[in-house]
């Protein structure tokens, strides 16, 4: 385990009411005691007062006072990282919080690296890999459901499901390394259907873990959708309408748009990253035709569009190349201003989803989000998915996994040495060990946590 003290700030920097900076170690209550002066008669040294109690007081360097404060002190173990902690409470802004920390690094403190407040309460056991990156799932939700589907990770849902999977897989290991001790001894018909049978089993349940990696990588990172067409067909009015603001500029004047915008919408509870994009069109304009280009390569790296018509005018040769150039590409037809005289006719062998809207007063609005869902959410979203929405870490994890178990069923049907048996369950267990950190390598802690903030 780490021996040394780490501290940080723990809130985003930027002026605000409050700002926490927090140390954990086993020094923690020796470097708060160096640079914090309590105030007032009940007030106490880090070290000599209780654990969870709160202490006033201010923090002083060089004989200078640098704030007035709370101090939080957290006795091991029933803290965040199982270490002793202390948390101090500064007035917000960039500055008391800096100076706070920088008098806790002169004390004896060391600058935590990103994440390793979450790294440390993985190392000494208070959760597991896939409860702490439940953490930073926690912190960067953007709709309801992502928080929901964090919470049940954090909470352990998802950790008891691997761990009884892994328990399975370790307890056939077991029974067939049994038979290896007494080779002269046969696995009975029985036994061996037996098995096989929950050898099937565990391969049922990591299909039924790896149907939902889909939906739970959209919870996590959201979905990109890009909003395309002519110009002047509607595309940044239709924009502001799903993120019920202003955010795009909108003119009557067609190539308004230049570069393409990129906001992110809670629809349905599902976050979708909207790209508004310069509308398409050949242009001897030479910053219109970077923003074209532009659109291009959005358009290449969006899940799928929203492809904006002008319902007011007639199908264009412009129309009818765009709507074959994205045949292939998953997109909803949009027929945008239908509050003018309809003049929009689409061609009969056109399948795609149509929904009409006016995007000035926002008149079907509320229907394109739910084609927006029903595109890229088959069902409804139940709370005993958002329990086990695994992330691509786990998918990789179970897909390895999955493989290894069907081998051993393979070669235990087939007679075939049990030591090769042997080996494919260990792999499938280890696999199936790496999802809660029971089977880690650094290099993998590290790419995991580094992703985290500095203060968690």
């Amino acid at each position: 385990m780490p021996d040394a003290t780490i501290a940080a700030i723990a809130t985003p920097l930027g002026e605000g009411g409050l700002a926490v900076v927090r140390i954990s170690g086993a020094s923690a209550f020796a470097v708060a005691d160096k640079c914090f002066l309590p105030v007032g008669k009940s007030s106490l040294k880090p070290s000599a007062a209780p654990t969870h109690t709160i202490q006033f007081g201010k923090i002083i360097r060089d004989g200078t006072v640098i704030d007035e404060v709370l101090l939080a002190v957290l006795r091991a173990p029933r803290t965040f990282t199982r270490e002793d902690t202390v948390e101090i409470s500064c007035h917000g802004g960039l500055l008391p919080a800096k100076l706070v920390l920088d008098a806790l690094l002169v004390s004896g403190a060391r600058q935590a690296e990103p994440g390793e407040f979450t790294k440390r309460a993985f190392l000494n056991g208070r959760i597991d890999l896939a409860q702490a990156e439940a953490v930073a799932d926690l912190i960067h939700s953007r709709t309801e459901l992502a928080l929901a589907a964090a919470n049940e990770q954090l909470a352990g849902k998802l950790s008891q499901r691997i761990n009884q999977l892994r328990d399975d897989l370790m307890l056939i290991l077991a029974h067939i390394e049994a038979h290896l001790d007494f080779p002269e001894e046969d696995i009975s018909p029985d036994t061996k259907d037996k098995l096989l049978q929950r050898l099937e089993n565990g391969v049922a349940f990591m299909d039924e873990l790896l149907r939902t990696a889909d939906e739970g990588q959209i919870l996590r990172r959201g979905i990109r959708a890009a909003i395309v067409g002519r110009p002047n067909a509607g595309k940044s009015s239709l924009l502001n309408q799903l993120l019920g603001r202003d955010r795009a500029i909108v003119s009557h004047l067609p190539g308004t748009t230049r570069d393409t915008i990129e906001e992110t919408a809670n629809i349905r509870g599902i976050p979708v990253v909207f790209i508004d994009t310069a509308g398409l069109r050949e242009s001897q304009d030479e910053i219109e035709r970077e923003g074209v280009r532009r659109s291009r390569e959005s358009l290449a790296q969006a899940e799928f569009i929203l492809h904006v018509l002008d319902a007011s005018e007639s199908l264009t040769a412009a129309d009818e190349k765009y709507l074959a150039e994205f045949a292939d590409k998953k997109r909803i037809i949009v027929r945008n201003k239908t509050d003018l005289p309809w003049k929009l006719y689409l061609p009969d062998n056109l399948s795609d989803p149509t929904v009409d809207v006016c995007s000035v007063s926002g008149q079907g609005i509320e229907p394109l989000k739910d084609v927006i869902k029903s595109l890229v959410w088959a069902g409804k979203i139940k709370a005993e998915m958002l329990q086990v929405a695994i992330n691509s870490r786990h998918q990789d994890a179970l897909k390895r996994a999955r493989s290894a178990t069907r081998q051993a069923g393979d070669a235990l049907r087939n007679d075939l040495t049990l030591e090769l048996v042997t080996i494919d369950l260990r792999i499938a267990a280890n696999a199936v060990g790496e999802v809660v950190g029971k089977t880690t390598t650094e290099d993998l802690l590290d790419s995991i946590f580094s992703t985290f903030c500095i203060g968690k």
